[in-house]
């Protein structure tokens, strides 16, 4: 029951980004023997029962036998050492390193947080003073590095106080890295809390000061269309900067915990332009690129290796402003000095903990930004599942929101938190097309693939064919994949700017742009139209570093296209008389499966493999690759 009511606090925790960011913070439970707490790099907002790791706490406690005799790198491999030895045989995971922590509070419970009001005090330069104003019977600690030194610390620093006053501190701040609360029950964990927080938040607003960060209605658009895209290049070290996009708000001017400095990095880059120039000075001052970069008054990015992780930094990059904000009501930020984030910032299970959190992925086109249009059902959807599994962050673009947001919630849920999002364009409306690349913009800085598969096909014959129903056709195959690619250019060839990487935009064109389709005349003249337009762009973009090819489709007999049972070609067919002698739409399937050397239909997989050859391939473009199961070969 009480590993239950454990997970219960901390996934209630979890959930509270006035608590938690970034998964951050620890919980634990302890009875006679084991020690359960949370490994490092998970969230407290998901961990279950079987998430705790196990350990002895008698092994545990051999950690303050230790010493300070021995070197820090001698000492801290012993501790980790320890911790791993700790960890009981049926459990899994890497402790949290502040598992002595929690051993040494007595407490069957104890909860570790970093609300920002909490930090606002800690890392107030008159913190210390007014914490003992506010909080009496709390333990203050001054900044210690983490690992074996704070836990020695702490250990101390406990007793002492013990000897004092007779008792255990219930509550232990700790400057720069929030609060520990240790009780027997969860009812007195959430009960503190609730003190803790009221305290703070009455004298925070007490002086004047707002509880909630100061930000911009919005960002600057014509200044976010400038910068991300470049950003993207400009922070980029192995092809998967993604950068989004926040209002402008006033970024901390220093480190103020080690979790700001793990994610977010120490420092900011600020300035009215931003470029290569800029960059450079940046790292040769801090000796990294930065995570965050402050445009004043109009934009704040923050970049990451994927938009998961760059929506963590951003979390992040707030929440160090808030506590900014806030720390004025304690005499302003005591930022961490340049050799405790230092430390941090070359600490292996720091360094650990990140990976963990931020989940590293894999795949071909891992951290790649592809937009897919008409990607919320059909040969678009399954081209968008493969290029999510092969490491894809895929905007699913489609006339069909609810469709689109469905897709992408079905890829996350699959691959993973902020693989894919959802985009609403109308591909035929010039205004729509501009529209949805802005969006993307903001959602994570660029775009590295655009498949261009959105298409519509009437069937029928030339003799009967009404003049809409051949414009339909025409604007949508034709002049659609004009407008996605005239914007995707434009966004590519900024982006392209800096840096040596290629983008790539692959249009889905069928075997009907390799050869004539009978009564389907608007459909096949708007493929083989769209293989010219192809071969153009490719002469022009290649000085732009963008490769642009085809790829052709035979028929993919399973999807909405062919077995929708109105509007699908099957019916179509059907009506339309196209296929001789046929009766029912099983006669017009087996005639077309009778056409295809390896008797099948295409599956999206093997258009998705196709596409990512086309990505892969650095020495073609204006190409028109056959996907059609040896049913058209190119001469």
């Amino acid at each position: 029951m009480s590993l239950k009511e454990l997970v219960s606090v901390s996934n209630f925790y979890g959930k509270n980004p006035d608590f938690v960011l970034a998964g951050g913070g620890n919980t634990s439970y302890k009875d006679e023997t084991h020690l359960f707490v949370k490994p490092s790099g998970i969230s407290l907002e998901t961990v279950t029962e079987t998430g705790f790791v196990k350990m002895s706490r008698s092994k545990i406690r051999e950690v303050f036998t230790l010493g300070d005799s021995l070197d820090v790198d001698t000492r801290e491999a012993m501790v980790k050492k320890l911790m791993a030895d700790a960890v009981c045989f049926d459990s899994l995971g890497r402790p949290s390193v502040e598992a002595p922590l929690h051993e040494i509070i007595p407490n069957k419970f104890v909860v570790h947080l970093h609300p920002a009001a909490v930090n606002a005090m800690t890392c107030g330069c008159n913190g210390k003073s007014i914490c003992k104003q506010l909080f009496p019977d709390a333990l203050w600690i001054d900044y210690t590095d983490p690992g074996y030194t704070l836990a020695a610390v702490f250990h101390k620093e406990a007793e002492a106080y013990k000897s004092a006053k007779g008792s255990f501190p219930a509550v232990i701040f700790l400057q720069n890295h929030g609060v520990f609360v240790g009780a027997d029950s969860i009812e007195e964990i959430q009960e503190i809390y609730s003190g803790i927080m009221s305290t703070l938040t009455d004298y925070i607003t007490g002086r004047g000061i707002a509880l909630e960060l100061a930000v911009n209605e919005s960002a600057d658009t014509a200044c976010v269309l400038e910068y991300a895209p470049q950003l993207r290049s400009l922070l980029d070290d192995e092809f998967t900067a993604t950068v989004v996009t926040l209002p402008y708000f006033k970024v901390a001017d220093g480190p103020l915990t080690p979790d700001h400095v793990v994610y977010a990095k120490s420092f900011a880059l600020e300035g009215e332009t931003v470029d290569d120039k800029a960059v450079a000075a940046f790292c040769e001052a801090r000796g990294y690129k930065p995570k965050v970069v402050a445009i004043p008054g109009k934009a704040v990015f923050a970049a990451a290796d994927n938009l998961r992780n760059a929506k963590v930094v951003a979390n992040l990059a707030k929440d160090a402003a808030r506590v900014q904000q806030l720390a004025r009501a304690f005499g302003g930020a005591n930022y961490m000095s340049d050799r405790a984030r230092g430390f941090i910032e070359n600490w292996e299970v720091e360094s650990y903990r990140r990976k963990v959190s931020a989940g590293a992925g894999s795949g071909s086109m891992k951290g790649r930004v592809a937009v897919v249009t008409g990607g919320a059902q059909g040969f678009g959807y399954g081209i968008a599942e493969e290029l999510a599994a092969a490491g894809c962050i895929v905007g699913i673009a489609d006339l069909n929101l609810e469709g689109a947001e469905k897709a992408a919630f079905e890829l996350c849920k699959k691959y993973g938190m902020s693989q894919a999002f959802a985009l609403a364009v109308n591909i035929a409306d010039e205004d729509s097309v501009k529209g949805m690349y802005e969006t993307l913009v903001g959602t994570c800085g660029g775009l590295d693939l655009l498949v261009a598969n959105a298409g519509v096909l009437k069937a029928g014959s030339v003799k009967e064919m009404e003049k809409k129903d051949w414009d339909f056709v025409t604007n949508i195959n034709y002049s659609g994949y004009f407008l996605c690619v005239k914007y995707a250019a434009r966004l590519m060839s900024l982006q392209n700017r800096w840096g040596s990487r290629w983008c790539d935009i692959v249009q889905v064109n069928s075997k009907s742009g390799l050869a004539g389709s009978n009564k389907n005349g608007a459909y096949a003249g708007s493929k083989f139209g769209t293989i010219g337009l192809t071969q153009s762009f490719a002469l022009e973009l290649v000085t732009d570093r963008i490769k642009v090819n085809s790829v052709c489709p035979g028929n993919f007999f399973d999807g909405p296209l062919w077995m929708d049972p109105v509007k699908g070609l099957f019916v179509q067919y059907l009506n339309s008389g196209k296929v001789p002698g046929a009766k029912s739409l099983e006669d017009v399937k087996a005639f077309y499966e009778a056409k295809i050397p390896m008797n099948r239909g295409c599956f999206p997989a093997d258009v998705a493999k196709a596409i990512i050859y086309a990505v892969g391939q650095q020495y073609e473009t204006g190409q028109a690759i056959p996907v059609t199961g040896g049913q058209v070969m190119l001469n």
